[in-house]
Formats: C-alpha cells, structure tokens, sequence
C-alpha cells in the first residue's frame, strides 16, 4: 500500500540511494555531558552512612550513574550502575524512612519518603 502511493509520486522504494540502505559503522564516541548530584538523607534507617549529605555522584551521558559515598573516612567507596533509575531503586527505595533528597547540578529536586 505505502509502496504504491510511493511509485505514484513518482518515487519507489528501490529509487533510494544504495547508501542510505547500507548498515552503517557505531560512532566512536559515547554521548557526552555529565550531570552532578548529592544525595542528602533526613535520617538513617540502617545507622550506616549517618545523615546528611551521604553521597556525591554523576551521571553520565550514557546514563550510568557513579556514586561516591562520603563514608566510611577518609574515602568513603564508589559504585557504577548502569542508570539513575538503578541505583535510587538499590539504595533509595528501599528506605523510605531516610527521607531522602537528591539535588541535581540545575537545583531540580527529587525527594523520597514517608
């Protein structure tokens, strides 16, 4: 049906251009921009990570997300999860009671809890 109103417009499908049908090589680069974030709890459910702002972190253009605990001193520990969504799902989520808080670069805000 699509093809016939196609040749009727002077134009058929076996009219484009063979390279414009050809697979074409992935791009050598990943997306780019990073986007900082802290995660901030009210509370501390676990008595782990104590409360405050608890976390540094980035996202990457790709999506991953890279946290950077600030516990335990002096280095506190780093995770990779391949989203945003990932990790508040693993470490968010799950403790309602902390009243989380995650403040982006641009001041967008999302927050989390009872």
């Amino acid at each position: 049906m699509q093809e016939e109103s196609q040749e009727a417009e002077g134009e058929s499908i076996l009219d484009l251009e063979q390279e414009d049908l050809k697979p074409k090589p992935r791009p050598k680069l990943a997306p780019r921009g990073i986007e900082m974030f802290t995660v901030c709890r009210q509370h501390d459910e676990t008595g782990v990570s104590g409360e405050g702002v608890i976390i540094e972190g980035v996202v990457l253009g790709t999506g991953q997300c890279i946290v950077h605990w600030l516990y335990p001193p002096p280095r506190g520990g780093i995770a990779i999860f391949d989203s945003m969504t990932d990790f508040v799902k693993v470490h968010i989520q799950p403790h309602p009671g902390n009243k989380t808080i995650i403040t982006y670069q641009d001041g967008e805000q999302e927050i989390y809890g009872d």
